[in-house]
This record gives structure tokens, sequence and C-alpha cells, in this order.
């Protein structure tokens, strides 16, 4: 059974998307909207963001409220969504990083090989991938998870058909 947190939270804050996540012929493009367009300059010189976005499906209270699951969609004992990718959170936000293909900046366009969002998606913020800030040389995992991949598949992240 889901625990539920019983208080309301004594502070909010105001985001607003920079962009939408698009899905078209087997692409995956991050919009970016006209005024933020500029923010893209020198990103092509990495290989790979990192793009914060809101799981806009499960923007709800019901779900806000939602602090721990039984029903990850891995073989794992009841998880703290703390400890978990679960879009069901306090705060449903996403963190994936992902390859860049190709940037188009009249455009707007970031093309990256996949990530697990949904057409639509609201993009929050993106942030270059920096190894020397994002990547860790000595980490440990729970044993239910001891046996997924290592590394990000080169491909990228992408949605789990079902």
């Amino acid at each position: 059974m889901a625990q539920t947190r019983t208080h309301e939270p004594g502070e909010t804050y105001r985001v607003f998307p920079v962009g939408h996540v698009r899905r078209e012929s087997h692409r995956t493009l991050l919009k970016i909207l006209p005024a933020y367009a500029p923010a893209l300059k020198e990103l092509e010189g990495f290989s790979h963001v990192q793009v914060l976005w809101w799981f806009s499906q499960f923007d709800d209270d019901a779900y806000r409220q939602v602090t721990q699951t039984e029903h990850a969609p891995y073989e794992a004992p009841t998880l703290g969504v703390f400890a978990c990718r679960s879009p069901v959170r306090p705060n449903p936000l996403g963190l994936t990083t992902a390859p860049i293909l190709h940037i188009d900046h009249q455009a707007g366009l970031v093309e990256v090989g996949n990530m697990d969002a949904f057409d639509g998606t609201p993009i929050l913020d993106l942030k270059a991938y920096v190894p020397s800030c994002d990547r860790v040389q000595i980490v440990r995992v729970p044993d239910w998870a001891g046996n997924w991949p290592e590394w990000l598949p080169e491909e990228g992240l992408g949605l789990e058909e079902g």
C-alpha cells in the first residue's frame, strides 16, 4: 500500500517550460521556445545533455501525496519515491541524460538519441553533461538493482512499450 504525506508544503516555487519534447518518425526532438533558443549556443560541443522535464501526465494532487511505491517497473521491494525513478512523487520532475545527435539553432531544435518522456512533455531546463561534474567513479546500488547495465545505452533511454 502506498504511503501518503499528511501535511502541505510550506513554500511554492514558480517554474515554467522552456520547450517541449516532440516525437516524430522515430526521432526525439527537444523543441525549445524561441525566447530560449539563444541558450543553445555552444551546446553542440557536448556529446550529451541532461534534460530536466515535468512528468505532466502525473501532475495530480493524488500522485503528489505518494511517498512510497510497491509498483516499480522492475523487481524491487517497497521503495520510497526518492529511491526510484517513479513519475509518482511530490514534485513530478524527470531527469534524463540523452545523447545529442543534432542541433538546429535557427529552429530551436535539439535532436537526441532517445529519452523516457512522452510527446508534448514540458522541458524545464537543459544542462550540458560534463563528466567532471556529473559522473562518479565509485558507486553503490542495492542488490535489486545490481543486474542493471553499468552505463547508459548509446542510443539513450527509451519509453517502455506496453
